[in-house]
Order: C-alpha cells, then structure tokens, then sequence
C-alpha cells in the first residue's frame, strides 16, 4: 500500500488585482507568474533565465540594466524609499543606491513583487523618476520595508554603516583599522567593488599584526589573490620581521607550513629557520608570555623535558612534526649549532645521526654533497636584506672548509648587482670569529650549484629576479673566484636576496 503524501506542492489560484492568476504556492514566487512576467520586461531580464535560477532573480542583469549614471549619483534631495531592518536598527536608502548591492537589490525586488499588483508599473515609475533632464512630479515617497539577517560576528553596527555610507561614495574609502568588519559585511551585502577596495587594502596592508586576520579572510571569503598575497609576505617576512615579533605565535600551522614548502623562502640561514620556528612552538606552549623571549630561554625550556624522549615524539610534538620535516638540517653545519641540537633534545636521534653521518661523509669527500640531490628543495641557503641606506652589503659564510663572500651592490638608485665568491682563509678581515674551530680546505677548485635570486614588492606586486641554476667550478684566482652575478633594475626596498647552494660530485 503507498500512503500519498497529503503536503505535495500543488498549484493554486489566488485573486491578484482584478484577475484570477496561477501562482506558486512558497518561496521565491511569492508573487504571480504574470506579475513577475511584468517584472522582468521591465527590467529586461529574460523570463526562462528567472524560471530557472528563481534564487538569484538575475540580480546581475537587473542591475546591469539599471541606469549607470543613477548607480553613482549621490543624492542631492528627497526621500529615502527603502527602509532596511538589519542588526536591530532601521536604515534608510536611496534606490539608485541601493542597486549597487546585489543582496539588497534581490531583496527589494522580491518585496516589489510581493507588494504591487503591477511591479511592471513601479519600476517604470522608479527609473523614470530618475532619468537626467526630466521634470519630476513631487509625490509622497511610499516606503518600502525589507530585512536582512546578518550572523557573522565580524559585522558590527560600525562595520555595516561604513559600507552602506560606500554606497553613496564616488570612490569606495576603508581604512586597514576597520577594513575585516567592512569586508564581512561587503561580502553579505555583494556589493562588488567595496569588497574588491578592501582586498586591495589588505593586500597593501600586511604586517606582523594583520597577517592573521588578513589570510584567515582570505581563507574564509575563498578570495585566492589575498591569501596568495598572505602566504607570498610570509615567505619573505617570516624570519627578518616576524620572527623577532610577538605576533609570531598567532601565525596559523596551516600558513607556516605552506611558507616552510615554499622555495621563495627567504632566511639569512637554515639555523635561522630552525630558531624562528623554535619560538614559534615555544610561544604556542607558552601563551601567557607577553614578550619576545631570548634564544636562551627557549633552549632552557626544552632542555627541561625529560631525556627519556625527544619533544617531537611526544604526543604535544607529533602535530608539528610536519613543520620540522620542512627543515633541511643538513644546512647547519657548525660545531655550536650541531651541539645546540642535540642538546635540546627537540629531534628524534635517528635524524641527527642522520645529519651528522652526512656532514662526515661530506668532509672526507673534499665537500662533496652526495646526500643533496635537488638544488630547489635541498640547497643550502643564505640571505642578505638588502635596505636602502645600503651601498654595499655582504657576510662571510664558511662550510665544509671553503669560504664564500656573499655580497649586493647599489650602483645607482635603481641599479643593483649580487653575487658570490670564492675566498682564502687567510683573506679574512676577521678570521678567527668566522672560521675557528671550523676545518680548511685546501683544494685549488671547488664545483658549486647554485641559484641567486633577488625579490622586492612594487605597487603591491612581487618582482622577482634570478640566475637560473649554475653549475661552476670556483678556484682562489681572480678569473676564477667570483660567480655569474644577478643585475637587477628596481625601485622596489627592500631587496630580499637569496643564495642557494650544493657542492656538486667532483
């Protein structure tokens, strides 16, 4: 036996004006089927379209056909026609404003629909009303009541007045301090180019303080060009900027991780990589600290934990086990650093006997990386910050015996170089801080991979610059000591210059 539903939809007559209409029985037609006919002429929306997508009322073309020129006028005089009931207050609008919001338009024109007998007719009314150059008769303005909804705590009172004030506005105004509340309630209202001013805004606005909220919005409002934005400042700033800021602990994993993948990354040096994300797991277990703590502290912090287990096998240090694989400790090769790891006990043993059976094995291969095998996602790297009050920029860095002088030159205000080479031990200005108890090669040539890379924002936009992957033999002679240098042409500063290298097989 099959029970009928007693609730199916059906349709149903309705008098409406002097006629006797078929009309759906709920949402969206609350309306007739000729009215919204009407309707539809009168705005030149095609009728089959509506049928089809009733939800949206082809908002868009509604409001691609209603007059440009009324969009943007500002109002001079005369009555609000609208009244919208929104986080408990009542707002009056102007309908040429109004239609510049895609929800508030869909509103209105279902609470046009529901009201009037002939819809046709008001609209008429409505954009004849408003035409340049015509003699308006004076008639009482008939207010219209609609409601929205608003759930999302991002949109307050404050908020939602700045956005509706941009209705009014030849040019759309958001300052970064209320640009999230803005961009919350841009976003519930559609109103296109106000939420299009705010990510631009943010985009511009990026800092320590603001990059949370910014990539969360961007997450959020699925807006790619400013999460890209986001994780693009990140890979640049995280370790000169914010790294040495309390703001480090509200980076969300998610971000940290997609920036630790990244081969843009900028670091002065792996083991600055390695500090930076050490605080940054020091300040998510340590939440009521107010202040930057010392390298020392954090140390001492991880060396209380009892030795029977390093912290990422702990259950609090599994979760980030996937920034740390990010890490390329081989990168660390000095004799301070090295002993710091294993003093810590952060790292599994597996893995540093790991680094530390590849650095032996290094050494007595004349410097040979047999375990990197990929420039991108292994090299070793290094960086310089290049600022403006700088002419010239350069530090000494040493592995595995042989000695590099890394170096950028401003050669005129726009015009920079950097580059690398090889130098003597004994060339040093101050050999004994950089090369003590570290060991000297002697070999006359010394085959390198290596990647330079330079890149500044300008206008908002990332420039960046690179040599492509070389491979080069470096000797101790003039012709043979300096590598292919990377000249570049930009007003961007400052200059986030990355050195990325490998020994390769002899």
């Amino acid at each position: 036996m099959k029970m009928l539903n007693p609730h199916k939809p059906q349709l149903e007559r309705r008098i409406v004006g002097s006629t006797n209409r078929w009309r759906f029985p709920r949402e969206p037609f609350l309306g007739d089927l000729l009215a919204l006919s009407q309707m539809c002429k009168a705005v030149n929306v095609d009728f089959d379209e509506v049928l089809k997508s009733p939800d949206r009322l082809c908002v868009s073309q509604i409001q691609d056909n209603f007059p440009e020129n009324l969009k943007n006028k500002a109002v001079q005089s005369g009555e609000a026609g609208v009244i919208l009931e929104c986080l408990g207050f009542r707002w009056e609008l102007h309908q040429p404003q109004l239609f510049q919001s895609e929800t508030l338009t869909k509103l209105y024109m279902m609470a046009l629909a529901r009201g009037n007998a002939n819809p046709e007719k008001e609209l008429e009314k409505l954009l004849q009303a408003q035409l340049p150059g015509k003699m308006k008769e004076q008639r009482p303005v008939r207010k219209m009541i609609v409601s929205l909804k608003i759930n999302d705590p991002l949109v307050t009172e404050a908020a939602f007045a700045m956005a509706l004030q941009n209705l009014y506005l030849r040019e759309v105004r958001v300052s970064v301090d209320d640009v999230l509340g803005v961009l919350a309630a841009a976003h519930i209202l559609q109103f296109r180019s106000l939420f299009q001013r705010c990510v631009t805004v943010m985009m511009n606005g990026l800092t320590p303080s603001t990059i949370k909220n910014f990539y969360l919005a961007g997450c959020k409002y699925k807006e790619e060009p400013l999460t890209t934005a986001c994780e693009k400042w990140m890979e640049m700033n995280l370790v000169p900027l914010v790294g040495t800021e309390i703001h480090l602990r509200k980076i969300p994993q998610e971000l940290l991780h997609k920036v630790l993948r990244s081969p843009r990354l900028f670091t002065f040096s792996e083991f600055r990589l390695l500090k930076t994300l050490l605080l940054w797991v020091y300040l998510q277990l340590n939440s009521k600290t107010q202040t930057m703590p010392t390298y020392e502290t954090v140390l001492s912090f991880f060396s209380s934990f009892p030795k029977k287990c390093c912290f990422l096998d702990r259950d609090v240090g599994q979760n980030w086990m996937p920034l740390f694989l990010c890490l390329r400790l081989h990168g660390i090769t000095k004799g301070k650093g090295l002993e710091e790891l294993r003093h810590i006990n952060f790292f599994p043993e597996s893995w540093l006997v790991r680094v530390i059976a590849n650095h032996y094995l290094a050494l007595e291969n004349g410097g040979d990386m047999a375990h990197v095998k990929d420039l991108t996602t292994q090299g070793v790297r290094f960086g310089l910050l290049f600022n403006q009050e700088y002419t010239t920029h350069s530090k000494v860095i040493a592995i595995y015996g042989f000695f590099f002088e890394i170096k950028g030159i401003k050669q005129d205000p726009t015009s920079y170089s950097f580059h690398m080479q090889r130098i003597r031990h004994t060339d040093l200005e101050f050999a004994s801080s950089v090369y003590e108890h570290s060991p000297i090669s002697l070999r006359a040539e010394r085959l390198v991979t290596y990647e330079i890379r330079a890149q500044t924002l300008v206008d908002g936009k990332w420039q960046e610059f690179t040599t492509n992957q070389i491979k080069q033999k470096f000797g101790l002679v003039k012709s043979s000591c300096k590598s292919h240098a990377l000249k570049i042409q930009t007003v961007g500063i400052p200059i986030y210059a990355s050195f990325s290298f490998v020994f390769s097989l002899s």
